[in-house]
């Protein structure tokens, strides 16, 4: 098994604690509501916190079914949240799990970065290219994205 990791950040216009609030603690109701053309629904075995187990169920017609990820850690205070990604998705022939460190931190201009590291657990000699992990990026992006733009149109909402 190898390892190869991959660091990236993404910027937001939204409050770091705001987007915390959104992503990790309320993601669980959040997510069908901003992104249903991509998640049908999200289902939690835990209170959300480390161990817990959160399976998302994707829309019909997308490449994978679902997802299944454990929380490795959440820090309320620091806006870090750790998961592993265990069963579903791209696991499988090449990867036997992917690991996400995040930590959300005030941006320049009053929103927040997302700081982000991935580790990709190969499976024996299989190799993971660049341009594969920026695919996982990028299907990770339509539902941050959308998450984004819901809490941009409902301000009310992860305050």
């Amino acid at each position: 098994m190898g390892v190869v990791t991959y660091d990236f950040e993404v910027s937001s216009p939204i409050s770091p604690t705001r987007l915390f609030k959104a992503l990790v603690l309320e993601a669980d109701k959040l997510f069908p509501k901003a992104a249903p053309h991509a998640i049908k629904s999200v289902e939690l075995e835990g209170n959300g916190g480390t161990g817990s187990i959160v399976k998302i169920n994707f829309a019909d017609g997308l490449p994978f079914q679902y997802v299944k990820h454990t929380v490795e850690g959440q820090d309320k205070d620091n806006l870090s949240y750790s998961y592993s990604l265990i069963e579903g998705g791209p696991l499988g022939e090449k990867l036997e799990k992917i690991s996400y460190e995040n930590k959300f931190v005030a941006g320049a201009d009053g929103g927040s970065v997302c700081k982000s590291l991935m580790k990709f657990y190969t499976i024996g000699d299989c190799t993971f290219t660049e341009d594969e992990i920026k695919e996982q990026i990028q299907r990770m992006d339509g539902v941050y994205n959308a998450v984004e733009a819901y809490l941009v149109a409902n301000p009310d909402v992860c305050n």
